[in-house]
């Protein structure tokens, strides 16, 4: 019988799909585990010998602890998810945590450069915003009456089908997540009430996809 390993920020999980591309694995693994805290880092290696595997870093132990505890045997990729503690002498962590501490900081953008760039408008600063997106923008801002069916916007590029239904399955009355045609930014998502709409609109809002990407979340035009 194995001992059990003491709690640490790292999780180990194995019996991932193994078809899944190492990036949309990280991405997916990212989305549905940012829930629980902060995540300084995801490691999937595709070598033979740690196909399947991943490991999730959190800033804090009591992030990683919920998320084990909450998605274990999680069907992921159709896969029930088998999660551990990482055993704290992994070379890969080890490596992970030491790249971790030589990360560079981000140089500082001048004072007065970046109090401009504060100032400016928002969406002054998007490209290639045209008149018919920013009718759609401007809309946005007008919130709708509450019905079953909520506007997602501000999604990053990857956002897939798969990750939005993973996020917003775990509400009650969850039925489907439609994506936009050539458009990555935005989505629908309908819930059988707008009761279990607006329960799932308050939690989600704000939401963190990527560390860039914070979902907006408004009621669909009717």
């Amino acid at each position: 019988m194995t001992m059990d390993i003491r709690p640490n920020h790292t999780i180990y999980i194995n019996n991932l799909n193994e078809k899944i591309k190492k990036e949309e694995l990280k991405k997916s693994l990212y989305a549905i585990f940012s829930q629980f805290g902060q995540i300084l880092d995801i490691v999937a290696l595709k070598t033979l010998k740690m196909r399947g595997q991943a490991f999730v870093i959190f800033k804090e132990i009591s992030s990683a602890t919920v998320a084990l505890r909450s998605m274990q045997g999680f069907p992921f990729y159709d896969k029930p998810m088998r999660i551990q503690y990482a055993k704290l002498d992994s070379d890969v962590i080890a490596k992970v945590k030491g790249t971790f501490q030589e990360r560079p900081k981000r140089p500082k953008m001048p004072k007065g450069l970046d109090d401009a760039r504060k100032k400016k408008n928002k969406d002054a600063n998007r490209p290639g915003i045209h008149a018919g997106q920013a009718g759609i923008l401007n809309n946005v801002n007008a919130e709708q009456p509450p019905n079953q069916i909520l506007f997602l916007t501000n999604l990053p590029d990857e956002t897939s089908e798969m990750m939005l239904s993973m996020l917003f399955n775990q509400f009650p009355g969850f039925k489907e997540v439609r994506l936009v045609p050539n458009r990555h930014d935005i989505a629908f998502v309908e819930f059988a009430n707008e009761m279990q709409s607006a329960a799932a609109k308050e939690a989600l809002q704000g939401f963190k996809i990527t560390p860039t990407h914070a979902m907006k979340i408004t009621f669909a035009k009717k």
